[in-house]
Parts: C-alpha cells; structure tokens; sequence
C-alpha cells in the first residue's frame, strides 16, 4: 500500500515537473514591466545607484557574487520587454548588464562590476511610480561579501547583509543607548487598513515622534524605514545588528475581530507561542517575507542553532525583564493595555538572539476606540513618553547589572 501511495505521489511530482518546463518554455506571464524612460544606471567609480522602473511593485531581491564581482538582482517575474542592456551602461561603476528570465515565475538582472562593492541601500519606492533602487559603494576586498551559492537557489536568495563593525559590547551605561525603531509594513504591504488610514502610515508617523522624544532623552536611534516604502523582514534585522543596537522596538497597530483585542500589547519572543490570536498576528505581521521572496525555513544549521540559543539564553532574561517594566511603564501612564498586556510570539522580527527586541501593538485599529487614540497626536504623546520611561527605567537596571557582570 504504502509503495502504491510512493508511486502516485512520484506521479504527480512528474506531472508537475513537467508543467513548469512547460510554462518556463512559453515565457513569463509578466506580472510586471520594465519601464526603460525610467530606469538609469548614474554615479561614477565610487558610488552607484541602479534605479529601475517598474509598471508595479513586485518582490525582489539584491546580493552580490563573486569571480567576477557581480550585483544579482531577482524579480518575480518582471518582463524587460525589447529594453537593450547596453543602452543603459555609460555612467557608474558597471561594466556589463545583462537580463532576462532564468527559471519559471523568476526574472534575473545581473550587473558585472570593476571591483568589490557593498550594497548600501535595496528598496522599493511604491509611491505614485514604482521604483526599485539599489546603490553600491567601492569597498576594500577583505569588505566583500559575496553570498557563496546564492545562484542556485531563487527562493533562498537572503539581502546582502549590511557591513557591521566588529560586536558591539553589552551596553552598560557608558555611552548613549542605540535604540532601532522598526515601524511595521510599509509601501507595497499597508498593513491594517481601517477609516481610511493604513497602519504603515499611521506606525511611520508614531515612530517620527517616538525617535524625537527618545533622542531628547539622550538615546542614539536609528529607523529600518523613514519613509512609505517596503523594506524586507530580513533587512530590518540587518540594520540593527549594522547599527549595533542595544534594543529594538517593532512599532505596529495590527487588526482583528472588534471585542477580541483592544488595547496596548507588548510582544516578546517565543518560540513555542500557540495562542490563536498570536498566530493570526503572526500571518499579518510576517507577510512581508512572502512579499520580499525570502523563506528562511530549511536553513537550519546545526552549529549556528548551539550559537544562537547560547546567546538567547543570556538576551532572553532581559528581554522578559524588558517587556514587563515596559508594561508597567505604559500602565503608569494610565494608557488602555490588553486584558493580558504582556505576551509571548514567533514574530521574525523577535527572533534575533543577541538582541533584546519587543513588538508593541500601540493599539487595534479594528478596535474604533483604540483607532480614535491612535488618530489622536496627544495619546501618541503621550505613548512616546511612556515608551521612553520604559526604556530608560529598563536600560538602567540592565547597565547595573552588566557592570556587576563584568567585576
């Protein structure tokens, strides 16, 4: 019986093999189109910026190869149309261009290079024109970081991770505190939508004032975007661990059945989190990688799992530390909290183990209360205040105790 089951599943693996050929042979459906009028390749042997206009937005993904150096760039399913690649060299520090489709549903633009680069910025631009742009900048050859065997595998292909200074140590009170601000969604995927306004623009909106009043408070902080525009789960990552973040803070106001939910939430990572509306949020708050083409499942290494959970082990007590004088912060401030304020999740954006991270829901936006706080710029004050005394309550007691730590 179970040989029988083997064969037909062998079958139909066949079958399907066979219609994809199929599909690969009779070309793209183009889902997308290359607009030539606005698509440049400018800058010079230094800095280059490739811009490459779209008819609408669609995933992609940018890394880097070497022997020779080249820039890869991955769409799903863009059609170049009778564009020349040729027509576009001239200016910035690419030597040949080439494009075309490379495997069923996947577009492929390849950019050889005169030397190492690093990729300094990869977005996508979703505003009035869709627009990818991806600059590059000369760097040393020991500072390239080619990502080995990312062209076998499309649906693998991660960013190319930012150029990180050597690890940051644990901070202690002796410098400023590098806070990462991590406004949820953004252009392509607008989050919630509710009474007209988006949660990627209203969280944008908070985040602008939270950096503000956290900076007054002598706090060093960076954005993953300051801008509408989509920016890849992984990247978001990337830039905290390039900007040696202390701590980071997912900033969303998500949405589900009116009742249910209302209220401030504060998110820490588990692993093992079953709560259904957890897993709800989960899909919303995640849908980005399915966006961005990135599937980070199977990539396990054994080695690299021992490392990480070393390191959570040490981050994880502080960041459940953090998440509670979080909440109480909040609550001091007489702010609306969930009935459970504090909870545990398997967002992407909490999983990193050597940095405390939180994902706050400011509020529901399927909740009409929670949606007229948000619209309100004194609660948003107010909110940023009480995030900034939640994070400087936490960040002393956590400096206190790795000064002891390191006696």
């Amino acid at each position: 019986m179970i040989r029988q089951l083997q064969r037909l599943i062998w079958a139909a693996v066949s079958l399907l093999m066979f219609a994809v050929c199929a599909q690969a042979q009779t070309g793209l459906s183009a889902l997308a189109q290359l607009d030539p009028a606005r698509t440049t390749i400018t800058g010079n042997a230094e800095r280059t910026q490739i811009s490459i206009g779209l008819s609408q937005p669609i995933p992609f993904k940018a890394y880097l190869l070497d022997n020779p150096p080249r820039l890869v760039v991955d769409f799903r399913e863009l059609d170049f149309g009778n564009a020349n690649p040729k027509d576009f060299l001239g200016q910035g520090g690419v030597a040949a261009l080439r494009w075309g489709p490379f495997q069923p549903g996947w577009s492929r633009l390849v950019a050889e290079l005169p030397g190492p680069v690093t990729i300094t910025q990869a977005v996508q631009l979703t505003q009035d024109q869709p627009q990818i742009r991806i600059d590059l900048a000369t760097a040393d050859p020991a500072d390239f970081m080619p990502r080995a065997g990312a062209a076998h595998s499309a649906l693998h292909n991660l960013p190319q991770p930012a150029q990180t200074d050597p690890s940051a140590t644990r901070q202690d009170g002796s410098r400023p505190l590098r806070i990462v601000l991590d406004p949820g969604h953004g252009g392509l995927d607008p989050g919630a939508e509710a009474a007209g306004t988006s949660e990627a623009v209203l969280v944008l909106t908070f985040a602008r004032d939270l950096k503000e009043a956290l900076t007054r408070a002598g706090n060093e902080v960076v954005m993953t975007r300051s801008e509408n525009v989509f920016v890849p789960l992984e990247t978001r990552m990337t830039v905290a661990r390039a900007s040696g973040a202390d701590l980071f803070l997912s900033l969303h106001a998500d949405a589900l059945e009116s009742g249910i939910a209302t209220g401030a939430t504060v998110y820490l990572f588990d692993g093992n989190a079953s709560d259904a509306a957890s897993q709800k949020l989960a899909e919303r708050h995640d849908r980005a990688d399915l966006l961005a083409g990135v599937d980070l499942e199977g990539q396990g290494d054994r080695v690299a799992h021992v490392l990480m959970d070393l390191a959570r082990a040490e981050t994880q007590p502080r960041t459940v530390r953090l998440s509670q004088v979080m909440a109480g912060a909040i609550r001091s401030a007489g702010i609306k909290m969930h009935k459970h304020p504090v909870q545990g999740a398997n967002f992407s954006v909490l999983r990193s183990p050597d940095i405390p991270s939180l994902l706050i829901e400011l509020g529901f936006m399927s909740s009409k209360a929670d949606r007229d706080r948000l619209l309100d710029a004194d609660w948003r004050k107010q909110m940023a205040q009480a995030i900034v005394a939640g994070v400087q309550a936490w960040a002393q007691g956590d400096a206190a105790e790795a000064r002891l730590l390191r006696q």
